[in-house]
Parts: C-alpha cells; sequence; structure tokens
C-alpha cells in the first residue's frame, strides 16, 4: 500500500489548532458600545453571552398587505446563554477642565 504524502489538500484552518479542550471556559467582552453622553446615568456597558446552539420557531405573520399575512412561518432562531456576572470592579472617571 503507498501512501499519499503531497497530493492533498489541508483539511481544516490552522488558526483552530491546538485542538484541545480549553482550561478557562468563560469568554472575553471583546467590544464595548461607543457612549459620549457624559450626562447618561452609570449602566452596564456590556454582557457576556455565548452561542449555545440553534433550534426554529413557528410564528405568526401580522402584516396586512403582506402575502403572508395572518399565516404560519417557520424561522431559525439562535440559543444564546447567558451565564450570572459577579462585578469584579469598579472605574470611575472625573472630568477635568
Amino acid at each position: 500500500m503507498s501512501h499519499r504524502k503531497f497530493e492533498a489538500p489541508r483539511h481544516g484552518n490552522l488558526g483552530f489548532l491546538p485542538k484541545k479542550r480549553t482550561k478557562h471556559h468563560s469568554g472575553r467582552i471583546r467590544s464595548f458600545p461607543h457612549d459620549d453622553d457624559a450626562s447618561a446615568a452609570p449602566h452596564l456597558t456590556a454582557f457576556r453571552g455565548y452561542k449555545a446552539g440553534m433550534t426554529h420557531v413557528v410564528r405568526n405573520v401580522d402584516r396586512p398587505g403582506a402575502l403572508m399575512h395572518k399565516r404560519e412561518v417557520v424561522d431559525a432562531v439562535t440559543v444564546l446563554e447567558t451565564p450570572p456576572m459577579v462585578v469584579v470592579g469598579v472605574v470611575g472617571y472625573v472630568a477635568t477642565p
């Protein structure tokens, strides 16, 4: 039996290597909204969520004049898992002249 050494393309992206289970299961918040309103009250700017899978739902269409008005349609939906969060730090800023 022979083997192939050079005559086959890669199977998969090298960016996903090494293929092993992670040591830490908590993700990172990679982007925050641009909040330029200084008069707004302090609020939560980010919330951690993970894509847990997808499923489908059956819903009614309520659009008068549409072809599917008062009919049921099937839509794909994404299931998000949002674990409980604990606040570990608060940063305060003071406007200086």
